[in-house]
């Protein structure tokens, strides 16, 4: 897997002994925003401390770059569980000002 391009906007997130590649693309936002609704309505439910698990392991799946084989969907909410939120936070909020400000 290649290295985050900060000025694409990526980030990396090390989880279950991988390090994942998060790109929020127009198209990873698109297909999330399908999913999760609007997307600002996900930016207010993070500020207000009320994003769920659910939301975030969607958010991080649909911004997945490249990967892992055999990675799950299941597999990654068990590896955000294990890694806890104080870790993810920062990776959320980059990609929060991805939303909020693009590239």
């Amino acid at each position: 897997m290649s290295a985050a391009n900060g000025a694409r906007g990526e980030a990396s997130l090390e989880l279950a002994g991988e390090t994942l590649r998060l790109r929020p693309s127009f198209a990873a936002l698109v297909a999330a925003e399908q999913e999760l609704g609007p997307l600002f309505e996900l930016v207010e439910r993070a500020a207000a401390g009320k994003l769920s698990l659910s939301d975030m392991t969607g958010l991080f799946w649909h911004c997945l770059a490249d990967a892992p084989e055999g990675l799950t969907r299941e597999r990654l909410g068990e590896a955000i569980v294990e890694a806890g939120l104080a870790k993810l936070s920062p990776v959320l909020g980059g990609i929060i000002r991805q939303i909020l400000g693009g590239r």
